[in-house]
């Protein structure tokens, strides 16, 4: 991979994002209101806030990402943008390594409105470090956006694009174990959501909820949302169509 071509790639999406400022509203401030709203929703109960706000801090986050870049990447595709970038010099890891950095900038910016309104303004009440919610945040868009790269790869349209998310994110909200634990789900599913990257996501943000410390369970949270996202990008970059058939 060449860094300079990567950095350029990324570059380039920064610059058409900046001209699109529905999709900039998407990525940072729909994830921010959503949090609010939840507050609300919850507001005479704020416990239940307290103890699902932190989970949700991460996955919403997950969800925005995933639409955008796996439409973005679809649009670079079916305009020919795709196709006359791969005739230069550039590689398909160049080019998903460049929309990984564009949307991880925006996705730090992301995390740091969404944790930033949840800690100080909605009174989220968390035991670990505020620095460990945020890296969680992170990485959970972080693998929405490798999703998001990765399934775009299978999809002829804008609206088929979207359609992988009842798919590909549907399944993992309702076995994370946001709902209900999972070692108290049927063993089927719990052995399902054992393979599920969001389900880890939510583990880590409740470790970061009741414990001090980022523990032994935390890091390895991480460790494998970080890299399922990791792997997700280097099966995106493999399976990249030029174009649209």
């Amino acid at each position: 991979m060449n860094t300079s071509r990567t950095l350029a790639t990324a570059a380039r999406v920064l610059r058409q994002l900046r001209h699109d400022p529905r999709t900039i509203a998407l990525l940072l401030v729909v994830p921010a209101l959503m949090t609010v709203l939840l507050r609300y929703v919850f507001d005479g109960n704020p416990a239940v806030f307290n103890d699902i706000g932190a989970s949700l801090l991460g996955i919403f986050p997950l969800i925005t990402m995933f639409l955008v870049s796996s439409i973005a990447t679809l649009r670079e595709r079916t305009s020919g943008t795709l196709e006359r970038l791969l005739a230069m010099p550039l590689g398909k890891s160049e080019l998903i390594g460049g929309y990984a950095l564009a949307f991880g900038a925006l996705a730090v910016l992301q995390s740091l409105l969404a944790t930033g309104i949840s800690l100080w303004l909605l009174d989220l009440n968390v035991a670990g470090s505020p620095w460990l919610l945020l890296l969680v945040a992170l990485l959970d868009a972080l693998l929405g956006t490798a999703l998001g790269l990765f399934v775009s790869a299978f999809a002829a349209s804008e609206f088929q694009a979207v359609q992988f998310m009842p798919a590909v994110i549907f399944p993992q909200l309702l076995l994370c174990g946001l709902f209900t634990p999972r070692d108290i789900m049927q063993p089927v599913l719990r052995w399902i959501s054992d393979v599920l990257p969001m389900s880890y996501a939510v583990d880590a943000m409740t470790q970061v909820l009741h414990h001090p410390t980022a523990d032994a369970a935390f890091v390895r949270d991480t460790a494998i949302v970080a890299g399922v996202a990791l792997l997700v990008l280097a099966l995106g970059a493999a399976t990249l169509p030029r174009r649209t058939p």
